[in-house]
């Protein structure tokens, strides 16, 4: 399942973030890649350990708590501290699936990658190529959204980023470990929450419909989550 993540920053944060990011060095991107990544990776990165990168990153660990659209969809557990990646000049990121577990350098924290997340940095028009394209079971679909918009998807799927032919593409990127491993409970849960959200608005949350909903929804997190 893929779902964007409307206006996860507003214009006064991604600009706070690129105010961190721009002045900072910009390294190869292959610093972090597995070896199946690294035969197609093609981009620059910032150091994990960079300053501005960590306190970006904050930034939108900040927003990622403040999404009620993104806990609902990821149900996260623990969530890799976000990276900064560019795309310029013809550079691209070929079809490959993202390393099962990420292990944050120099430390013992580890992730498994139920999920990836990109949150874009630059406004569409301002570059050419650089979409996301997503290899799911309803076929291929490409993502390229105003800055400030994410986007999350399952880690197991085969993606890549287009070449950028013109300007310069700036994103984050990360990944989360989920409550729910599964991806097809995970999607029926969030699928139920929005329902219950949507069916709230009409009748009230009070209404015994949704107080019965509600109750089938968290009876069902209660037996599939690892918390």
């Amino acid at each position: 399942m893929l779902i964007p993540v409307p206006g996860l920053l507003d214009a006064d944060g991604v600009a706070a973030v690129r105010s961190l990011i721009d002045r900072a060095p910009w390294i190869d991107g292959n610093t972090t890649s597995g070896y199946q990544s690294a035969l197609a990776k093609n981009n620059l990165q910032l150091p994990e350990e960079a300053p501005e990168a960590q306190q970006a990153g904050h930034m939108i660990l900040a927003a990622l708590g403040a999404s009620p659209l993104f806990i609902a969809a990821a149900l996260p557990l623990k969530i890799f501290p976000p990276l900064f990646n560019s795309y310029a000049g013809g550079q691209a990121f070929g079809t490959h699936v993202d390393n099962a577990v990420r292990i944050q350098k120099e430390t013992n924290f580890r992730v498994r990658s139920d999920l990836s997340m990109t949150v874009f940095l630059e406004a569409p028009e301002d570059y050419d190529g650089g979409e996301l394209t997503v290899e799911t079971p309803f076929g291929v679909q490409q993502v390229k959204l105003p800055a400030g918009h994410a986007v999350l998807y399952p880690s197991s799927s085969l993606h890549r980023v287009e070449p950028v032919t013109r300007g310069r593409r700036v994103a984050s990127f990360f990944w989360i470990q989920s409550m729910i491993r599964d991806d097809a409970a995970r999607a029926s849960l969030f699928d139920l929450d929005q329902a219950i959200q949507t069916l709230g608005a009409t009748v009230g949350q009070s209404d015994p419909s949704i107080i019965r909903l509600t109750g089938v929804y968290h009876n069902l997190l209660r037996r599939w989550a690892d918390a």
